[in-house]
Formats: C-alpha cells, structure tokens, sequence
C-alpha cells in the first residue's frame, strides 16, 4: 500500500483473478483468500519512474531528484519489500546541472536513492553505446537491461536482458527493452556496433526462459516487463500503434508493463493475450519526476503465485498548493543535488550575449511543446548553425526540432534581462552534437523536407525542420505522400533541379537520424570541428545581441482543383487560395490579416486564423478571393504577403493579359493534418516542378524578385 496521507492521481482497483482462470504469467488461479492458511502473502512494492532527464532541481511540477528519492523512502518505510525501478532515458536531454557534468550528479544521486533496475532508453545511447558501456554502465550500481539489443558482430546480447531480484523469497524479474526507433533517435554512427530487434518477439524469449523451469537461463516467479516506448496520447493505446501492438503482443509470462518515452501520463488495465478475462496493469508515470508508478503485489510464499496487482501514479507536489513537495527531500541525495548546482553556477554563469525578445519553440494548443510547428528558435540556430559553417561553403542549415530542449527567453533565469548565460544556451542544445557539412542536390533537398512527414510507425507523425534564411519553400498540405514541397528557393533565386548545395546539420541529422534518412546519402561529408553549442556561443561573441526573425520560411498553399500553376493566370482572373503557416505559435505577435500584392500594390487581404493546430505547421490559415488586375503585365507576379512579419510567398505569375473564364473557387478544405494524402478534388497543388527549377516556372526569378521589392517596403526585424 502506499504510504499514508498520500493523495493518489489515478488509482486502480485490483486485479481480481478468477478461481477459474490459471495465468501463466503467474496471475495465478489462486485467490487471496484460498491462499495457503498456514502463510501470510508477502506484500511487495514496486514503485518507478521513467524519463527523468537528469532532472536534479525542483521546478515547478518537476519534484527534483532529492523528494523523488524521499518518496521512495517512504515506501521502503512502509514495507522493506519495495524494489524502485526506472523504465529508461534517466540521463540525456538533461538540464544544465546534469548535462555540463556528463549527468555524473544524476548517476549519483539514482545510487543514492537504491535504484534497483533500469531499462535502457534512447537517450542512454545519446553519446554512443561505447559511452554507455564503459562509462555509464560502470558509474551504476544498478543493472541496465535491453531485451532486444544485440551486439552485430557476435548476435549476442549486448547488456542484460533481465534482472531477477530475491524479495522475501519471492524472485521478481525484469525484461528491459528499449524502443524500436533507436537507431533514427540517435546517432546511428554511435550505435554501429549493435542491432535493435523487435521488442514483441525479443521479450516474450527471454520471459519465456524464466518460467522454463531451467535456473541455468533464469528462473522468475513474477514478471514485469520495463520498456521505454509508450502510447502517444494518455489514452489506452489503440491496437494497430507502435505501443498498442506491444501491449497485446508481449505474452501471459509478464504481469505488468511499465512503459516511457512518449512522456504521457496513464495507468489503465489490458486484456493479457490467451488468456480469457484476465487484464494486467500498464502504466506510464509522464516525466521529470512529476510523478511515481506504483504496483503492489500479492503473492502466496508456498507457490509463489500472484495473488493479486494493483496499479497508480501518485503525484509528488501538490498542485493545489502551489505543487509543494509531498515528501521530504532525502537529505543525502539533496547534498548531492546541492553540490551538483553549486558547480553548475560557476561553470554557466559566463554572460555570452544578449537577446531583444523571446526565442520560442513551436507549441501546441495546450502550451506544450510541438515539434511539428515551425519556431523562431529551430530557425534561429541553423541561422547561427550556416553563419559558424560558411567558410566550409555552406549555403543551407537544417535543424531537428528534437535538438532544442528549452526556449530561449528574454526574462533569463536569475539574471539580467534579456541576458544569455552559457548555462541557458547549453540548456537550449544540451547534446553538443558536431556540425556535419555535406553535398545535396536539390532534389534531395526536396526529398529531406518531404520526410518532415514521418514513415506511419513513428512516434511523431510530422516533425519541422528549422531552416536557415537562405532557404525557403512552400508545400500542399494535402498532397499525397512525397510530394508535398511545391517550390523551393535559395537566397530568392529558384533551386535548379540539378543544381549541388552544401548543407550543414548537427551530426545526429548528418546520420539519418529522425528518418531523415536523406541527409545520410549526402556527398563530400566532412566534420566542419564545430559544436553546436560552441558555434551559438561564438554568435553571441561576434555579434552580441540578437532578434528575432518573424518570417516564415515554409508556407502551405492550397489552389484551387482545375488551376493549372505552372501555366499561370490571366489578368481579369478570380482566384481563390488557401494559405496556412502564417504565424509562429511560440507567443510571438500574431498578425491579423495577409494580403494579396500584385505590382507592388496590395489587390485583396484575408484575415488569418492564428488557432493552434496540433502536431503540424498549420497555425495561421487564411483563405483569400482575388481578381488579377485587368491592367495586369505578362510577367507580373502575385504574391501573398504578411504585415509586419517579412512573411512572403510568390503565388502566381500573369500569363495572359486577355480575360479568360474565371476558376470557381471551391470550398476551403478541412484543416489538413501532416500524415493525410490528397483525395481527388482536394485542394493540392497541381502545378509540377519544372524541368529546370524547381520554383514556380521560368518566371520564378522575377517573381521572386518583385515579391522581394514589395516585402521590403515593410518593416523586418533581422537577426543580427
């Protein structure tokens, strides 16, 4: 039970298990009530956590690490048959104490608290699996388990499966398994060496092995399973997810699944494969030591069957009181936290530069963070990414959105306003990745931004690139797969199809990594022998201060069905167009309409909807009615253009002085989501790229050009 006086988020009721039903996983057919007479169950705990980051301090929801190890005292107070356990990603995508100390504080401090088991996680492998085996693995004193890694030169695993632990001489084991997704979630040249098999198939082995009967291959009387993938909404996971295949296909041996990764926050019962009737606690207790998991179990010590489960996620703060502590902070594992920020303050306490507003990451409708929505920061740093790599020759800079871990804000942290210390520049990119250049041509810079639209089984269906200034493009949101991007330019000139562009991007993307698997076929790969977070600390060296950049770099145009693009319009022509990913969702201004610019004089304006939409890039939708001026020139460009923001697209090129029959608009699509194809009729571009461009024709030069003019009439902060 848990301790007393503790208010449980989600709590489960019992497993109940029928006389009738017999579980191999050990939900055994015994109840507690037919238990033997002569013995008293043993009551175990397992309490666990999954995704802390190296989140040492409390903030805020964030417990810290020290009332996170309170917490488990607690427990083991209650009842010394408590186990604690991790589901993985411990360390990596840490915050600046942990990170700028190679999260030792945070290895230290999970000793400290009797960690009894982990799984491993993506993040565990963030500097390679040579670093994980023979410095972090080393550094614990608790076993690192993987199902289903495997060394590629021997087959064998390459950590340990499972880990059985004797409890009141009850033999609880452990199956650890790290998700499938590994090797496009890190650097795939650190993780050469290993090969990621099927978790399903991988853990069923090796449960399957500990209830054989064979102690030479491990013996276990309960089973449960911790594995670090996880449903993508804190809903039950649907059948045919990535995480709902696991939950029904890991077999009847395992009693319990404790999952990661997705950072949501869930504790529902499944149907336990073959076995009529009978469920098993999943569960998944969010991130950041927000949260504690906890099962207790029911076992009879004679035939050592389970008795019976439950399942909660217990909160650590109270959110009702300003989330105070709901435990006392361990004080071992406080002067661990205490000296790790002590020395953090001195290291990042350096003023690298200054900043005039807000540098945001993209967010969602809730406020959290959405890495499918183009942002003033992922653009800021492959701004400052291509300003540390142009000696190389680089002409474009792509960032993963994955990479940018904190926003960068004018308010600071315990300094000056508008004050950049090295510790919040670090916090912004903690991974410290080199910075690759390599040779693209331009369809491959074409195919890199179709695969912002993910492959089905990832965890994320779309994930935005930020983009240097150099580079901009529209897209159809509706078009089918691989066929999105619908005009690319380079410093405003059109990309010819053939034409060679050297590109830099941190060594995680440089290795396909977030299945942008083209940046992997890249010639003339070279390591520029710079560190991103080195190069953003050399920015604010050479310049001192920077802004932020409004613009939109990509822009979703929607045409009407039956408009030929490419073939142009006439003057005298109405035109309807569908536009969205007008606006930044960070927080930034939003602004209130887009106009129609054609002959440096605006011809219509549209009221731009700045609603969030989640997952993708779509937030600031207009839809806008024009009629092409009868006066309009051949050659005369129409473009679409924001106020106040720099945000332009050139949309159209007259082609035809002569009135012709004017396009029927059609009604404007549902709002698209980044994984949907185009049905017939929708409103996709039709326009083809070009045998010589890819752009909007051989009139996109002067497009691109009179869309510039009338962009500059208007105010544009700059990044300096």
């Amino acid at each position: 039970m848990s301790p007393s006086n503790t208010p449980s988020r989600r709590v489960r009721r019992i497993v109940a298990l029928a006389a009738s039903v017999t579980l191999a996983v050990g939900l055994s057919a015994v109840s507690a009530s037919t238990a033997s007479a002569a013995s008293t169950p043993v009551d175990i705990d397992i309490v666990n956590i999954n995704d802390f980051h190296g989140r040492l301090e409390a903030n805020g929801s964030t417990a810290g690490a020290a009332v996170l190890a309170g917490a488990v005292d607690s427990f083991r107070a209650a009842n010394p048959n408590t186990i604690f356990a991790s589901a993985g990603d411990n360390i990596g995508a840490s915050t600046f104490t942990s990170f700028i100390q190679d999260d030792q504080p945070t290895i230290d401090a999970l000793n400290a608290m009797k960690l009894d088991v982990s799984s491993v996680g993506n993040h565990e492998f963030d500097k390679g699996a040579s670093d994980l085996t023979n410095r972090v693995i080393p550094a614990t004193d608790f076993p690192y388990l993987a199902a289903n890694v495997f060394d590629k030169a021997t087959g064998k695993p390459a950590y340990d499966q499972y880990f059985v632990k004797d409890v009141a001489g009850i033999r609880v084991g452990f199956i650890g398994a790290v998700t499938e997704e590994l090797p496009s979630l890190v650097s795939p040249a650190g993780i050469q060496g290993i090969t990621v098999a099927p978790i399903v198939s991988s853990v069923n082995t090796v449960a399957d092995e500990l209830k054989d009967g064979d102690a030479s291959n491990g013996e276990a009387d309960v089973i449960v399973l911790l594995v670090h993938e996880g449903a993508a909404t804190p809903e039950v996971a649907a059948p045919d997810t990535v995480f709902g295949k696991i939950v029904s296909g890991v077999n009847a041996n395992v009693s319990a699944i404790i999952s990661a990764h997705t950072h949501q926050l869930y504790d529902y019962e499944s149907p336990v494969p073959g076995v009529p009737g009978a469920t098993r606690p999943v569960l998944q207790t969010g991130s950041y030591s927000m949260d504690l998991g906890h099962l207790a179990l029911s076992v009879d010590p004679d035939t050592k069957k389970l008795l019976s489960i439950t399942s909660e996620v217990l909160p650590l703060t109270d959110a009702a009181a300003d989330n105070a502590p709901l435990y006392p902070a361990d004080p071992t594992v406080q002067a661990i936290v205490d000296a790790a920020v002590s020395k953090a303050d001195v290291l990042g306490s350096v003023e690298t530069g200054t900043i005039t507003a807000d540098f945001d990451r993209a967010r969602q409708s809730d406020g959290s963070e959405n890495r499918g929505g183009e942002s003033v920061l992922g653009n800021f740093v492959a701004d400052v990414q291509l300003w540390s790599t142009q000696q190389a020759g680089a002409e474009i800079a792509f960032m993963n959105p994955g990479g940018l871990r904190a926003d960068l804000t004018y308010a600071g942290s315990g300094d000056a306003a508008g004050s950049v210390s090295y510790k919040e520049v670090a916090s912004v990119q903690p991974f410290a990745n080199t910075l690759v250049t390599l040779n693209l041509t331009a369809a491959q810079i074409k195919q890199v931004l179709e695969e912002q639209w993910q492959p089905a089984a990832a965890a994320r269906p779309f994930l935005k690139l930020g983009v240097s200034k150099s580079l901009a493009y529209t897209y159809a949101p509706l078009a089918a797969a691989g066929s999105h991007i619908t005009s690319l330019t380079l410093n405003g000139a059109p990309l010819a199809a053939d034409q060679n562009v050297k590109v830099v991007v941190n060594s995680f993307l440089a290795s396909g990594g977030d299945n942008f698997t083209t940046l992997a076929e890249g010639t003339d790969v070279a390591d520029s022998g710079k560190i991103d977070l080195q190069s953003m600390v050399d920015y604010f060296g050479q310049y001192k201060t920077a802004s932020p950049d409004e613009a939109q770099r990509a822009i979703g145009v929607s045409y009407p069905a039956g408009l030929d693009v490419a073939a142009g319009v006439a003057a005298g022509q109405s035109v309807t167009v569908d536009l969205s990913s007008l606006l930044f969702s960070g927080g930034e201004p939003a602004a209130p309409t887009v106009d129609i610019v054609a002959g440096g004089a605006v011809i219509a304006s549209g009221t731009i909807d700045p609603a969030v939409v989640d997952t993708t890039d779509e937030v600031g939708r207009a839809s806008v009615t024009f009629t092409v001026p009868a006066g309009a020139a051949v050659g005369d460009v129409i473009s679409a253009s924001v106020p106040g923001t720099g945000t332009s697209t050139a949309l159209l090129t007259v082609t035809s002085a002569a009135v012709v029959s004017p396009v029927v608009p059609v009604t404007p699509a549902p709002t698209p989501t980044p994984a949907g194809g185009a049905a017939p009729g929708s409103l996709a571009n039709t326009g083809a790229n070009g045998a010589e461009s890819i752009g909007l024709g051989a009139l996109g030069v002067l497009a691109l050009l009179i869309g510039g003019a009338a962009v500059a009439l208007r105010r544009r902060r700059a990044v300096r």
